[in-house]
């Protein structure tokens, strides 16, 4: 088994997973302190590996199962339209 097939492996199994209530708000908030960690750290070594994890931490939060998009459909009034959002890059 390939490194790429057991990254889709894992993808998949986590899509079928059911969410928890708030699941996206604890990862995005432990991506933030990962953030903030990283800033704070004297290691190069550690500030890299902190703000990569809290990078992707954010990522996972805004794009993953529950994630702030789906937040955002919801704050909006439930509509099944998809949001919107525009890319500058």
């Amino acid at each position: 088994m390939t490194i790429e097939s057991r990254i889709e492996a894992i993808r998949k199994m986590d899509a079928r997973r059911p969410g928890f209530p708030g699941e996206h708000l604890a990862v995005l908030g432990t991506g933030l302190l990962l953030l903030l960690t990283a800033g704070r750290s004297r290691s190069l070594g550690r500030r890299l590996l902190a703000g990569a994890a809290g990078g992707a931490l954010v990522g996972r939060a805004a794009s993953g199962t529950g994630g702030l998009a789906r937040v955002a459909r919801m704050m909006q009034g439930g509509s099944k339209r998809g949001v919107r959002v525009h890319r500058s890059i």
